[in-house]
């Protein structure tokens, strides 16, 4: 009995944890929608500075990049950067908009951006699962810990009671 108290209470453990992923990544979407537009912000405003010498973004990189300067050369690399990882959140935002919902969790671990995952740790609150992914998460994980701790309880059960008997047995004799 108290065996299978104990596998309930780690069963629902492991259920809501297992809740908590899709949560999570709803969370580092909504960072990544915000990194997303402020990079791009941030781009606009390089590109609009280009224009106004005259040249595209390509052509003030390269310019930026021969100055004389090192501050200058290092906010070419800088820039360049920055447009890069624009490149790759938007790309992974896409994706995001373009899966259903259980392929959102494979586009998240295949596609994460590490800084995004760290600020979204440092602030994740969990939420009960309302959507169809929370819920079969945590009823997925609570089955098959349910099940493998009740199977482990059953594979180890019949040698906890041997040792027992055996100890009684042995006592009797002494």
């Amino acid at each position: 009995m108290f065996g299978r108290s104990v596998a309930l209470v780690i069963a629902v453990a492991a259920g809501l944890m297992a809740s908590q992923a899709p949560e999570f990544a709803q969370q580092y979407r909504q960072r990544l929608g915000g990194a997303v537009d402020e990079l791009a912000r941030v781009i606009d405003s390089f590109n609009k500075d280009a224009a106004s010498s005259g040249v595209d973004e390509t052509a003030a990189l390269a310019v930026m990049a021969r100055n004389n300067e090192p501050l200058v050369r290092q906010q070419a690399v800088s820039m360049a950067e920055t447009i890069l990882r624009y490149h790759h959140l938007s790309d992974q935002q896409a994706a995001f908009a373009g899966s259903p919902p259980f392929a959102r969790l494979v586009v998240f671990f295949q596609e994460f951006d590490r800084p995004l995952v760290e600020s979204t740790l440092q602030s994740y609150e969990p939420a009960v699962p309302t959507t169809l992914e929370g819920v079969v998460l945590a009823g997925g994980a609570f089955l098959i810990m349910y099940g493998l701790l009740r199977f482990l309880t059953l594979f180890f059960g019949p040698f906890r009671h041997r040792r027992r008997h055996h100890h009684r047995h042995v006592v009797e004799q002494v």
